[in-house]
């Protein structure tokens, strides 16, 4: 088969698996299974094919029109360069690594058909941003994501928890999407075509009129996708949704959408030196202050979601200093260590049986009871933390040394106040990735909460893929860093000195500092029984407020019980742990400035339309009922009354008529 036929099928074949999936889900549960890997599976294959094909050379270009429109064609076209092949190989590795965990980790399930379908069409969309070169068409497979992010966080749909969490996803996305689709139909509009190539071609010759109200307003639905601050907050909260779709959504699609949109439409943001700008404070107001948040979590799964959060912002950060392949180099690293890192914390879940005790401080000495997930997890943190050689190291440094380069004013169409910002603000992230990094191991591993009831051995599928991703994780990038360029731009991506002494000695700085209060207040717990704090009202105030903003359900991965006083974010955040915790009040805020008012106007509406409105409808339909009754009485039937009453009518007409003739 051709590489354009092979392309076709790589978002086809799981989106065919997905309504396969829907349609024999109750009918013939045997099949579910394969449905859910083998199509994935083959998908991968096929996609590694492309890749091998495109090779990192010309970029892949084929197209049909749609549907005449009468004016802007929509085209089905495919364009396929050496980012599109290689990301679409991460999908494709990571979707069928979380479909196999899938099958032991829901094995109990009875909505597991649903949600393997759903995942294969949540990769299907995906696929197809990846590979079209159509911007309409990547807008259809940019919402199906946001719908099957819906049912997949709200999977769980007994708890107020994921209800709410699935409401708040689409919701917040939602906001964003609106502006992003301006931005489309503003760049159609300059372009003349929705076209991702003639679009390029215009801003490189100039005939982009509003770069930077196309590029702000694009930035809007990227971050609310790519959970960028300040439309981040939805995905703490999804955490409510199956671990395995915390690892599609965090790794693979979803949140890596937005940032892959960018790095393919980048030369629309060189073209405005304000876009760049606004870009690089988002990414250094997200990476900094979401590992901040990150410190001072004690549920582990939000703790890695404000690290993908976090991360997600060394990504927007490096397209801010200009570098795509940066950029694009450390989405393709952090996809495989952040999905081996929610998969291991699933395994750690399904000890506990349950979402309910991911609680850090409740989980005690892990360590022997889950070796696959210890050892795993151990890898993909110190991949996280960039601690060379990992694969984190060399792309968080390419990322740290593309800001080097866009500060000193050597890179072209980037403002040096932006790559000062990232630089800084990276470094900063790196200190903080370090502290929260290794924060969750100590308290996951060594820590010295109650141990949770053991739910028997995990599943060897599950065990299987972690040390599947576990490869690229240790590897990816000392292996790749030289071979990539040529894929993903041709810029080197060999890490820098200065940056990567740097970004390395804070993050071992960031470390020992962890485990320097950690042991501090191990030693002052051990004289303090655990849970003596229960009784102080202000024991977790962040939290309790978080659980306040949420429409006063518990907030996922709040606990009930006191917090472990051997918590070393404690004592490395001071005060500041409590606003940090309960995500610096943003959620407050947005009840506080947009909810509330809203609220309150539609409650205003309601009582204008139920009180004034529904008022002046009755009184119309009152009026003439009365005059109906009174004209009703009059008609009684008997011939003497009405000759009676027009009597009395001509006698009082006779009488009007001489007193007008006599007062004339």
């Amino acid at each position: 088969m051709t590489t354009t036929t092979n392309a076709v099928l790589v978002p086809l074949l799981p989106f065919l698996a997905a309504v396969a999936g829907l349609l024999l889900g109750r009918t013939a549960p045997g099949f579910v299974r394969p449905l859910a890997v083998l199509p994935t599976l083959a998908s991968l294959v096929l996609a590694v094919l492309v890749a091998a094909d495109q090779g990192g050379g010309p970029a892949v270009d084929a197209a049909t029109q749609l549907t005449p429109t009468g004016s802007v064609p929509v085209e089905l076209a495919l364009h396929i360069d050496g980012t599109a092949a290689l990301v679409a190989v991460l999908v494709g590795v990571v979707a069928t690594c979380v479909q196999i965990y899938s099958t032991g980790y829901l094995r109990d399930d009875p909505r597991y058909p649903s949600y393997a379908a759903l995942v294969s069409l949540f990769t299907s969309a995906m696929l197809l941003v990846v590979y079209t070169g159509d911007l309409i068409v990547l807008l259809v497979g940019w919402e199906v994501m946001g719908i099957c992010s819906y049912f997949l966080v709200g999977h769980y749909w007994e708890t107020p928890q994921a209800r709410a969490a699935s409401l708040k996803a689409f919701l917040v996305t939602k906001l964003g999407d609106v502006p992003f689709l301006i931005g489309l139909f503003v760049l159609a509009g300059d372009a003349g075509s929705f076209r991702i190539t003639t679009v390029l071609g215009t801003v490189a010759a100039g005939g982009l009129h509003h770069p930077t109200l196309a590029a702000l307003l694009l930035l809007a639905g990227v971050a609310g996708k790519s959970a960028q601050f300040p439309l981040h907050s939805w995905l703490p909260d999804a955490m409510a949704g199956p671990t395995p779709v915390s690892a599609l959504i965090h790794a693979a699609t979803m949140v890596a959408a937005g940032v892959y949109v960018v790095a393919r439409l980048l030369p629309v943001y060189q073209a405005s030196a304000a876009a760049m700008t606004v870009l690089a404070v988002m990414a250094a107001v997200t990476m900094a202050g979401s590992a901040l948040a990150a410190l001072a979590q004690d549920d582990i799964k939000r703790v890695l979601a404000y690290s993908t959060i976090s991360q997600l912002g060394y990504m927007t950060g490096a397209l801010a200093a200009g570098d795509r392949g940066a950029a694009v180099f450390h989405l393709l690293s952090h996809g495989a260590f952040k999905a081996l890192l929610f998969l291991a914390a699933g395994v750690v879940i399904h000890v506990a049986g349950t979402n309910s005790l991911a609680a850090m401080s409740r989980m005690g000495t892990l360590r022997d009871r889950v070796p696959d997930a210890y050892w795993t997890m151990t890898v993909a943190l110190l991949a996280l933390a960039a601690i060379p050689p990992f694969s984190g190291f060399f792309s968080k440094e390419t990322v740290l040394a593309a800001a080097e380069h866009a500060a000193t004013g050597h890179t072209p169409h980037v403002p040096a106040a932006a790559g000062w910002t990232v630089l800084v603000a990276g470094l900063v992230t790196a200190l903080l990735t370090g502290a929260y990094a290794l924060r969750l191991w100590l308290l996951a591993f060594h820590g010295r909460g109650a141990d949770a009831p053991g739910h028997g051995r995990q599943p060897v599928a599950m065990n299987t893929v972690l040390w599947v991703l576990a490869v690229p994780s240790l590897a990816f990038g000392g292996l790749t860093y030289r071979l990539l360029p040529d894929w993903l731009g041709g810029g080197s991506l060999a890490p820098a000195l200065t940056t990567s002494v740097l970004g390395t000695g804070l993050a071992l700085a960031g470390g020992v500092l962890t485990y320097g209060a950690w042991r501090h207040t191990t030693a002052r717990a051990a004289r303090t029984p655990l849970g003596a704090v229960a009784a102080h009202p202000q024991a977790d105030a962040g939290l309790v407020e978080a659980e306040a903003i949420a429409g006063h359900e518990p907030a996922y991965g709040s606990i009930a019980s006191a917090p472990d006083p051997a918590d070393p974010g404690r004592l490395l955040l001071g005060p500041l742990h409590r606003h940090a915790a309960a995500g610096f009040h943003l959620d407050a805020l947005y009840r506080a400035v947009f909810v509330r008012p809203v609220t309150a106007g539609a409650s205003l509406v309601r009582f204008l339309d139920r009180e004034v409105v529904e008022t002046y409808v009755r009184g119309a339909g009152a009026v003439p009922r009365l005059l109906g009754a009174a004209v009703r009485r009059a008609q009684t039937g008997n011939v003497q009354t009405y000759v009676s009453a027009l009597l009395a009518g001509t006698v009082v007409l006779a009488v009007a008529a001489v007193l007008v003739a006599t007062g004339a």
